[in-house]
C-alpha cells in the first residue's frame, strides 16, 4: 500500500492529465468504474479459475479512492492512511456485535441477522442523531430501483407503521403469483412495466422516482 500512495502521489506531480483531476472532473471516472466492477461479478468473474477481471476492477475502484485522497492531501486536509483509520473506526464503532469500544472482539456473537442488523442500526442512529426519518442519508441520485429497494429496506428496518399497508405497487405481490417468484419472471415484469412506460409517452425512471418520494411521504407523514 506504501508504494502504491507513493505512485499515486507521483503521477499527481509528474503528470499533466493526472494532476488536472478534481474530485469534480473525477465522479465520471468513479461511478463508471463502480458499474464495470458490478458487471465483473454479475457476469461470473468471482469464481476462483476466472478472477483477474474481478482484481482489475477491484484496482480501477480502489485507483479512484486513492486519487480522491491524495488530492486532499495536496490540500492539508486528510491522506489515504486517515481514510484507512476513519474506516477501521467506523466498522468497530458501528458493529459492536463482534468488537468491543476499544477494538476487541466480543466475547460471544449474535446467534440471527436480525440482532446484528437492530444493533447496527442503533449505532448508526447514535452516530447521526439529527436525521428526522429512515430515509435520511439514502443519496437522491441512486437509479430509481435501487432508491426503491433502499427506502422499503429502511422502512422495513424502522418497523414503521403503516409502511406494509402502502398502496404502493412495489409492495404489493402480483395476485396471480402462487408460486414462487424467480428472478427472471421479476426481470420480464420489470421490463413489461418499461415497455409499457415507454409506449405511453412516460418516463419510466421518473415516475418510479415519484412513487418512491410518495411512499417516503405516506410512511413517514408530511
Amino acid at each position: 500500500m506504501a508504494r502504491l500512495v507513493e505512485v499515486v502521489a507521483q503521477l499527481r506531480e509528474h503528470c499533466l492529465w493526472t494532476a488536472a483531476l478534481t474530485h469534480e472532473s473525477l465522479v465520471e471516472y468513479l461511478v463508471e468504474e463502480s458499474y464495470e466492477l458490478a458487471e465483473a461479478i454479475e457476469t461470473g468473474h468471482t469464481r476462483a479459475e476466472d478472477a483477474e477481471e474481478l482484481k482489475g476492477e477491484l484496482a480501477d475502484v480502489l485507483f479512484q479512492v486513492l486519487l480522491h485522497a491524495r488530492i486532499q492531501e495536496e490540500r492539508g486536509t486528510f491522506d489515504f492512511d486517515e481514510v484507512a483509520r476513519f474506516l477501521t473506526g467506523k466498522l468497530v464503532r458501528r458493529n459492536r456485535h463482534v468488537f468491543r469500544p476499544d477494538g476487541t472482539l466480543q466475547d460471544s456473537f449474535p446467534a440471527t441477522v436480525e440482532e446484528i442488523v437492530a444493533g447496527y442500526d442503533a449505532a448508526k442512529a447514535a452516530e447521526k442523531p439529527g436525521r428526522s426519518t429512515p430515509f435520511d442519508g439514502i443519496p437522491r441520485s441512486l437509479p430509481a430501483l435501487t432508491l426503491a429497494a433502499k427506502s422499503l429496506d429502511r422502512a422495513a428496518r424502522a418497523r414503521i407503521a403503516g409502511a406494509e399497508g402502502t398502496d404502493s405497487p412495489a409492495t404489493t405481490p402480483p395476485a396471480e403469483a402462487a408460486a414462487p417468484v424467480t428472478e427472471d419472471d421479476i426481470g420480464n415484469l420489470l421490463f413489461d412495466v418499461v415497455r409499457h412506460a415507454v409506449t405511453n409517452g412516460v418516463d419510466a425512471e421518473q415516475a418510479l422516482r415519484a412513487a418512491v418520494r410518495r411512499f417516503q411521504r405516506d410512511v413517514t407523514g408530511p
